[in-house]
């Protein structure tokens, strides 16, 4: 979320749905990434279901796994956080769940790398996340129920790992003095419910710049989504999705996004959604 980089993440009510049969072997993806996705065992949900049961010691049996996606793949919107959370939640579930949400947590962002998208992902909710002695820690943050999120998805990807290839290992101080107030402002403004201050709060030093540098068309839509009415904008993850927060307007800010967009000679489509205090969960057929 913005200036909160690899630390502050939200949970938005878009879902990935995993259906599970045991005794039968398969694989199959429809929605988002269906074209993409690998159908089999490679795939991060099957692997993640596979990792719970080696730490469980565990016999894993035969499985049919049946993914829906609604969340876009290499967009920024934590897709693979959602793989990874719900494949280690079912593999938790079929080995009689042998291990809590935290053990879930550490073993999700040892393999994400960092914590933020998978924090969320598995307690729902804003999260700040933080590593403490080769451990992640984690606290919510409240959200206020009248915040809406706009989003603008453009049709073309940012693989993660490139984003980052981006980043230089080392900042200047002033950058970094930067963020961390803004970070800080942006908790403030969440649990105060201040928030006008998001358009400050929502500022970033530390990975937007960069990233303006191969999308081109993020600063003219962030622009165009504070000109409609949005209370802040910023670039969802590590991209492209570009979020902005409101309580009003969503229809005329999403327009707005996508007329930016276009006119810098990008495509993609417009969601409007909400966060959501619910994390992963197991419905039982």
């Amino acid at each position: 979320m913005g200036p909160g980089f690899d630390c502050l993440g939200i949970a938005l009510d878009i879902w990935n749905i995993v259906t599970v049969e045991v005794g039968e072997s398969g694989f199959e993806i429809s929605g988002e990434g269906e074209d993409e996705l690998p159908w089999d065992e490679s795939n991060l949900v099957f692997q993640s279901i596979t990792r719970v049961f080696e730490e469980c010691g565990r016999s894993m049996p035969p499985l049919s796994v049946r993914c829906h996606n609604d969340i876009p793949a290499t967009r920024g919107l934590g897709s693979s956080s959602a793989a990874l959370v719900s494949g280690l939640t079912i593999g938790n579930e079929l080995c009689g769940g042998l291990l809590e949400q935290d053990d879930l947590l550490q073993i999700a962002a040892s393999i994400e790398g960092h914590p933020d998208n998978v924090a969320p992902s598995i307690y729902g909710g804003m999260q700040i996340a933080v590593s403490h002695d080769d451990r992640v820690v984690s606290a919510p943050v409240p959200v206020p129920d009248e915040l809406s999120a706009v989003l603008f998805v453009p049709n073309v990807p940012m693989p993660t790992k490139e984003a980052r290839g981006l980043l230089k290992s080392e900042v200047p101080r002033s950058d970094a003095v930067f963020n961390i107030g803004r970070a800080a402002l942006l908790v403030s403004a969440m649990v105060t419910g201040d928030l006008k201050r998001l358009g400050i709060a929502t500022e970033d030093r530390l990975h937007q710049p960069a990233r303006q540098t191969i999308f081109f068309p993020m600063n003219n839509i962030i622009r165009a989504a504070r000109g409609a009415g949005a209370l802040g904008a910023f670039l969802s993850g590590a991209g492209s999705t570009v979020l902005a927060l409101a309580t009003e307007k969503e229809f005329t800010i999403g327009y707005e996004m996508a007329d930016a967009a276009v006119k810098s000679g990008l495509d993609g489509e417009v969601r409007i959604t909400r966060p959501t205090d619910r994390g992963v969960h197991v419905v039982r057929s």
